[in-house]
């Protein structure tokens, strides 16, 4: 039995065994015991995490996919969950910190990272392959035109690192891009300095408008016009890093709090 790819699902499988047992090297096990596999499929990246000596837990929305591993990897036992992550609760289900880990489908491999810095607080390491351009933006400093939301939001609790770039013709089928594989530990401080929901939204709507200044872009928070002089707002959003957010998200704080 093999398990056909659904292209509604975004499944792509991985058919590179040296690849995949890079991705299963890549974890560190720092700060936890229990690993997730999100989307495990066919089981290339399964294999090679359960020879390691952390909990392999694994959860799959495609019940194709869980047939083949339940016959093939009967290791997972009770471990293999039937679901979706991206309505999965974590705090429930893995009360323990652990590692997220996947090949992850492009159409949501980034609601997948924003998931997994909602729940920063249990999950210390997460390694995963992405479409190569997301995988950049992730990881790109300030200053560069891929620099982002997601290059923001993922370092203002993870450090990042691209660890190597996969080619499309070792997954069956091909996608239409190339792939790359980054690994995200927590920072040890992950509490912001600032109001974090509203450092959320102050990043989320500048980058809604990213060739504006702060100035024009943040115009929705009603910013008064002593507040618009500080240079900070003469600025876009690609030029500036985590704790210039901060910053900002803290003088609207402020002004909002005075007035």
């Amino acid at each position: 039995m093999r398990v056909r790819p659904k292209k509604h699902l975004g499944q792509h499988f991985l058919t590179d065994l040296n690849i995949a047992q890079n991705i299963a090297g890549a974890l560190t096990g720092l700060g936890y015991k229990d690993v997730l596999e999100v989307g495990p499929g066919m089981g290339v990246l399964t294999q090679y995490l359960l020879q390691t000596d952390y909990t392999i837990h694994a959860i799959e929305v495609d019940e194709e996919s869980i047939d083949y591993l339940q016959d093939n990897y009967p290791k997972l036992k009770s471990n293999l969950v039937f679901g979706d992550f991206l309505k999965c609760d974590l705090a429930n289900q893995f009360p323990s910190p652990l590692a997220i880990i996947g090949n992850f489908p492009y159409n949501i491999s980034s609601q997948i990272l924003f998931k997994t810095i909602e729940n920063r607080e249990r999950v210390p390491e997460f390694v995963g392959m992405f479409q190569k351009e997301v995988a950049e933006r992730i990881c790109e400093p300030p200053g560069s035109k891929s620099y982002g939301i997601l290059s923001v939001l993922t370092q203002s609790f993870y450090e990042t690192e691209y660890l190597f770039n996969v080619n499309r013709f070792v997954f069956n089928p091909p996608p239409k891009v190339a792939s790359a594989v980054l690994r995200l530990r927590r920072k040890e401080n992950i509490k912001l300095d600032c109001d974090e929901r509203l450092y959320f939204q102050v990043v989320k709507t500048a980058f809604q408008q990213r060739r504006k200044t702060l100035r024009n872009s943040l115009k929705t928070f009603s910013l008064p016009a002593n507040l618009k002089e500080d240079t900070i707002f003469g600025q876009r959003p690609e030029q500036l890093g985590v704790s210039d957010f901060v910053r900002i998200t803290n003088l609207i704080a402020h002004d909002a709090f005075s007035a």
